[in-house]
């Protein structure tokens, strides 16, 4: 019995700590650009939304994944162009990456705001 405790305490130790390890996506990023992009909860996924600048309100993305790891597609408002696109949580910083035909890639680091 006693051994049944400390394996399940330890369980559940590594279990928080993998929680705490988690970077989210979800928050207030500004874009390469200087807009204020907000990602959040919708339908499953997360959406990117422009917040400030020329694009106010326009949706250009949308993301699945967890655990700091993000794949979708991403929309260059400018050009009106959808790519495939992933995005990388490290801390306060966010790497964002679209690619045509995954030969031709562009990529960009957001911060939290």
């Amino acid at each position: 019995m006693r051994m049944f405790i400390v394996a399940a305490a330890a369980a559940l130790a590594f279990s928080a700590a993998s929680v705490q390890a988690a970077e989210p996506i979800e928050g207030n990023w500004k874009t390469a650009s200087g807009a204020t992009a907000q990602i959040a909860p919708c339908g499953g996924s997360f959406c990117v939304t422009l917040k400030t600048g020329k694009h106010a309100g326009k949706q250009i993305g949308k993301m699945s994944g967890a655990d700091g790891a993000y794949k979708g597609t991403i929309t260059d408002p400018e050009a009106d162009k959808t790519y495939s696109g992933s995005g990388k949580v490290s801390g306060n910083s966010l790497k964002m990456q679209g690619c045509v035909m995954s030969v031709f890639c562009k990529t960009q680091t957001w911060s939290r705001l």
